[in-house]
């Protein structure tokens, strides 16, 4: 959920994602590189994600990506299943 979220802002490679995330928690999340590049990779397969080789900011050649109609549907799925988790947890954590 987290990637297909960084991803879905804009066309992403892997380290900017990670980098994303890892900003945009407030350096709560972090993403290695064994856990990020497998899940872009399954995604991809699953037609979540779709890719093109570009040139990153430092001038590297980076695979880029960018979610796809179908991620967008997960994405949006996955995170109204979120949302309803966590006010089950904040209800049980709000009782004594």
């Amino acid at each position: 959920m987290l990637v297909l979220k960084a991803v879905a802002r804009e066309p992403s490679h892997g380290y900017a994602v990670a980098k994303w995330i890892e900003e945009t928690s407030g350096d709560v999340l972090r993403v290695e590189e064994g856990a990020l590049y497998p899940a872009l990779h399954r995604l991809e397969l699953r037609g979540l994600l779709a890719s093109e080789w570009g040139t990153s900011d430092n001038n590297r050649r980076a695979k880029f990506y960018r979610v796809t109609p179908a991620g967008r549907r997960r994405l949006a799925a996955e995170a109204q299943d979120w949302r309803r988790l966590a006010r089950g947890i904040a209800q049980v954590m709000q009782t004594t």
